[in-house]
């Protein structure tokens, strides 16, 4: 007895307890936090077969039977509900034509044809789910946070105004003045082209929402002096000023030698 006892007292024996009740925690929480954004994407079964039939026919060309990714297409296992309502929703997938980057076009299926595509791919693995519609609410939004957290992690590819700009290779940052709060969240989880992912580790809900109403205000937003120019400026409007005062001259000019001959 006495021997039992020493050895619950042996401190080391005490760490290595707490060593594997915290893994356990870990492991757990992991394992519910990876499956749970699966299962709030999930549809009804009917949704997912009829999934299934449309990936088969659509899609499985580029990304395989199974989805498993082909030399034409990546994996989809494991890409979430988000991904997919992102790329089909705006006309990105299916491709058009190969290139650089997937192009907003008008979508190819219509919601509920969307809504199964969605479900069934995210049945296969956990992943990004789509936003309910407490996520998406950014009413109670800080603007002014929502701008400063758009210009350190949006503003470099996006530009401040959110117009979009040009990257490497033929890729390019969309303009953001036709994008829906839907839209703007799924992009921020599900990281498509070029864009880097922003989970809600990484960026708290509470702070995609403050971006999303900045990008509500810059949509909103009235051009009392005319013409916006993309709200690019100073430059750019000395540039466009010059231009048409150059312009004007030049008519002018020309005007003038004809009235005089």
């Amino acid at each position: 007895m006495k021997f039992l006892s020493a050895r619950r007292r042996n401190p080391f024996v005490a760490v290595l307890l707490l060593v594997a009740a915290l893994g356990t925690v870990g492991i757990t929480y992991s394992t519910v936090s990876n499956i749970q954004p699966a299962q709030a994407a999930l549809g009804t079964q009917t949704q997912v077969e009829e999934g299934k039939k449309l990936y088969l026919e659509g899609c499985s060309s580029c990304h395989a039977l199974n989805a498993q990714g082909t030399t034409n297409g990546p994996t989809l296992l494991g890409v979430g509900a988000a991904s997919v309502h992102f790329q089909v929703a705006t006309g990105r997938m299916p491709l058009a034509a190969p290139g650089a980057q997937a192009t907003a076009k008008e979508p190819s299926y219509d919601p509920e044809q969307i809504a199964a595509l969605t479900a069934y791919i995210a049945s296969l693995a956990p992943g990004p789910a789509m936003p309910t519609a407490e996520d998406l609410d950014y009413s109670d939004a800080d603007v002014a946070e929502g701008g400063v957290l758009f210009r350190i992690n949006c503003a470099q590819c996006h530009q401040a105004a959110g117009q979009g700009g040009a990257l490497t290779q033929g890729k390019y940052a969309p303009s953001l003045m036709e994008a829906t709060p839907q839209e703007i969240y799924e992009a921020m989880v599900s990281g498509p082209q070029s864009m880097p992912k922003f989970s809600n580790e990484t960026l708290p809900i509470e702070e995609k929402k403050a971006v999303t109403a900045y990008i509500m205000a810059l949509q909103e937003a009235p051009s009392p002096g005319g013409l916006s120019l993309g709200r690019l400026g100073p430059v750019v409007e000395g540039l466009f000023m010059w231009v048409a005062v150059f312009a004007a001259l030049i008519a002018a000019a020309v005007w003038i030698g004809i009235k005089a001959r």
